[in-house]
């Protein structure tokens, strides 16, 4: 008859193989999680250096550099006229899809339209950060408001009260439907 030691240590043998099979397994995910997040990020540049260059400026590299005077600023501004090459985000105007803008910014777009279909209200930016599975801190809670405060300025969304976040009127969406 087996001692119950005995039987213990190979019930741990059996728990430490498995943990070690679960360990290999979480690593050749976390290999395949950067692989995919880095061919992202490259096809991310791609679309901004293509952008750049197809912007109505043609690419000028040195006319980008240039400060531009008061009456040139406000030109830029204006809703319809395209966004400063460098910029992620265009100036909103009637027609472009979400696509237009990079994940992070779609997300946010995505959860302030659901929310508005749901009928329950503006978002914060703390709110943001936790359905985008962020730690409710500060620098992540910033993170969050300062691409938000982003879109307003661009037009996108509308922040009728202070920190509180609404789809714009007229915002197209995802699929270029509202």
């Amino acid at each position: 008859m087996p001692s119950v030691v005995g039987l213990l240590e190979q019930h741990e043998l059996a728990a430490r193989h498995r943990v070690d099979g679960v360990r290999e397994e979480a690593g050749r995910i976390q290999a395949e999680l950067a692989a995919a997040e880095q061919e992202s990020q490259e096809w991310a540049i791609s679309r901004r250096r293509v952008g750049a260059v197809l912007a109505p400026d043609n690419g000028n590299i040195a006319d980008q550099d240039a400060v531009p005077g008061p009456q040139e600023a406000d030109a830029r501004s204006a809703p319809g006229q395209a966004a400063n090459p460098k910029s992620q985000v265009p100036v909103w105007h009637e027609g472009p899809a979400w696509s237009v803008l990079s994940v992070d910014y779609q997300r946010i777009l995505t959860a302030l339209a659901d929310r508005h279909r749901l009928h329950q209200g503006p978002l914060t930016c703390q709110e943001l950060a936790v359905m985008f599975g962020l730690d409710a801190v500060a620098a992540k809670v910033e993170a969050v408001r300062s691409k938000a405060k982003r879109l307003v300025a661009r037009g996108w969304p509308a922040e009728r009260q202070p920190g509180r976040f609404t789809p714009a009127q007229g915002v197209a969406g995802q699929g270029g439907a509202s």
